[in-house]
Parts: C-alpha cells; structure tokens; sequence
C-alpha cells in the first residue's frame, strides 16, 4: 500500500480515484503521519450477510428460551450500544 501526503492526495484526487478504481490502495498521511486509507470499495456478498444475520437471530431465539434477556448481560450504567462496541478502537 502506498503512502501519499494529504496535499498531495487532495491536488490529485482524480487521477488517485482512477488507480483504486483499478484496485491500488493509498494510505494517506498528514505530517508523516496515517490518517486515512483509500481503498476500493469492496461488493458485499448479500449470502453471506443474510446467513450471519439469520445465526444471530437464532442465537437470539434460544438465548430467549433460555430465559437470558439483554438487560442480564448489561452491566450497571452500560448501554447495548456501548456492549455492541466493545473492544473498538476509539
């Protein structure tokens, strides 16, 4: 992946458009620094999606059965987004 300056990325975007269209990658740095990637944009397989959307709905289901409700697994003052989140990077 090649490292481009935020200047020089912004001077020529068209031209940088036209190569990941084709599949490079950029990093782009600010002060020798990264701070963004420009990357191609992958096509989402919508099988694969849909299967991973139907396993968390049955894993949902038989968690139900099993009597555990989100609000057990939450500890105190935490939210389901804050759960959802855990272990990003901020």
């Amino acid at each position: 992946m090649s490292e481009i300056g935020a200047y020089e990325a912004k001077t020529h975007l068209p031209k940088l458009l036209e190569r990941v269209q084709k599949g490079e990658r950029f990093v782009i740095t600010k002060h020798g620094r990264p701070v963004a990637e420009l990357t191609p944009v992958v096509d989402r397989d919508a099988g694969r999606i849909r299967a991973a959307i139907d396993d968390l709905r049955g894993i949902r289901k038989m968690l139900a059965r099993r009597g555990v409700r989100l609000k057990d697994v939450l500890q105190t003052g935490e939210s389901p987004r804050d759960l959802a989140h855990e272990g990003h990077r901020v």
